[in-house]
């Protein structure tokens, strides 16, 4: 990864994947942003936002709106993983499986993914690092090389080499200007 300069002392860089198909669908994506650093999380940057279909397990739902942040933290892993579900709760999505409104894959307000946090891999019961999916998603990709386009993964791969492999089926339409960052108080 790169940007370190913004880092302080015990601090590691990461990106997170932000997107949103129910209602005010950038303002979900905003509030997700502001809410970050309440969490131990520094919002360093942020890409534009991203107009994209539905793709996966349901294809019968609104069009999300996507974007991605590159941040600093302290936190470890899990912790990172933890603050991500909270910002989620927070703005209404429901995270519990047991729960009746919980659909796998199904519109939501807001969904906050851990993507990449610092140059090594991660792996537990809970969480994978890099996201599994990360190098496979045009949604995710445009967005996150917006913010570098030098990022490799921890093996070597070049993020930008995998978007021109990806097929061009995937539609991703720039919708508006990057996402503010919080100020740092």
């Amino acid at each position: 990864m790169s940007s370190r300069d913004d880092l302080r002392p015990g601090e590691r860089l990461g990106y997170l994947g932000l997107g949103t198909n129910l209602g005010d669908r950038r303002a979900h994506l905003q509030a997700a942003v502001d809410a970050l650093p309440g969490h131990g999380v520094r919002v360093l940057a942020a890409s534009a936002t991203y107009d994209t279909d539905p793709v996966g397990e349901i294809l019968d739902q609104p069009a999300f709106l996507n974007a991605c942040v590159r941040i600093a933290t302290a936190l470890p892993p899990e912790g990172l993983l933890d603050a991500c579900k909270a910002v989620e709760r927070e703005h209404g999505r429901t995270t519990d499986v047991t729960s009746p409104d919980y659909v796998r894959h199904g519109p939501r307000p807001i969904d906050v993914d851990l993507l990449l946090l610092g140059d090594e891999p991660y792996v537990s019961g809970r969480l994978t690092l890099p996201h599994a999916q990360v190098a496979e998603r045009r949604f995710v990709l445009v967005p996150l090389l917006e913010l570098d386009l030098g990022l490799t993964l921890p093996d070597g791969t070049r993020l930008s080499e995998r978007l021109e492999q990806l097929p061009l089926d995937e539609g991703v339409r720039r919708a508006g200007d990057p996402l503010s960052v919080p100020a740092e108080g």
